[in-house]
């Protein structure tokens, strides 16, 4: 049996999934303070060009003025997840587990951990070697070779209670070009890359959204 409900929100205005979001958070945080089981949901989206700081992040890790973001079409939020600072946009799977880790016997570090899994595994499937990196949240590639460590996917969650929201983004066919106005995740000496730039071609977006979700069903229904 899966444990959680899945739904593709598809192309979705960054304040819009906050917000929804946001009331399944609640609603899940809820139910578990009556002691009462709440539905576990994971939400797959695309976002129109947006960045977001998450608390612990600096406003110095933005590399254009919010006029130049505003002219560009380009939104911001400072917003109450870990990590730093991050670009969401057309391409990229951006993921939002509302999860009660109790109902998966896991810790924040656990979930995080697995987090990491999920897309290394995702990776896998296409040929390449997705990482960890020691004091570095996400997934990389070549961690290890100087001036060439880039990050596929960044993390970022919020936990309260061992209720989980915001999460992940995974860039597919992104456009990296975005990143360039930022330091992202606040590294100034590593880059940032694409499943479509490593393999040298755009992919199946729409394949990979499945994929990824299958991996989910496996690690989330096996713990």
């Amino acid at each position: 049996m899966k444990r959680f409900r899945f739904k593709d929100w598809r192309r979705i205005e960054y304040s819009k999934a906050l917000e929804i979001q946001t009331e399944a958070f609640n609603q899940l945080l809820a139910c578990k303070e009556k002691g009462i089981s709440g539905i576990n949901q994971l939400f797959f989206c695309e976002h129109n060009p947006v960045i977001t700081i998450g608390k612990h992040g600096k406003d110095s890790n933005l590399l254009v003025s919010e006029t130049m973001l505003k002219h560009k079409g380009i939104s911001l939020f400072r917003i109450n997840r870990g990590g730093d600072i991050t670009y969401h946009g057309p391409g990229q799977i951006t993921g939002y587990p509302i999860f009660d880790l109790d109902s998966y016997k896991l810790g924040l570090k656990q979930y995080i951990y697995t987090l990491e899994e999920a897309v290394i595994r995702f990776l896998a499937l296409y040929g390449i070697l997705g990482e960890r990196l020691p004091g570095a949240t996400g997934v990389w590639i070549d961690k290890n070779i100087p001036g060439k460590a880039r990050k596929i996917c960044a993390i970022g969650v919020k936990s309260s209670r061992y209720v989980t929201m915001h999460g992940f983004a995974l860039n597919i066919n992104t456009n990296l070009d975005y990143f360039t106005w930022i330091n992202p995740c606040g590294f100034t000496d590593k880059g940032v890359t694409s499943l479509a730039k490593e393999l040298g071609q755009i992919q199946d977006f729409e394949e990979a959204k499945m994929r990824l979700r299958s991996i989910f069903e496996e690690l989330f229904t096996a713990c």
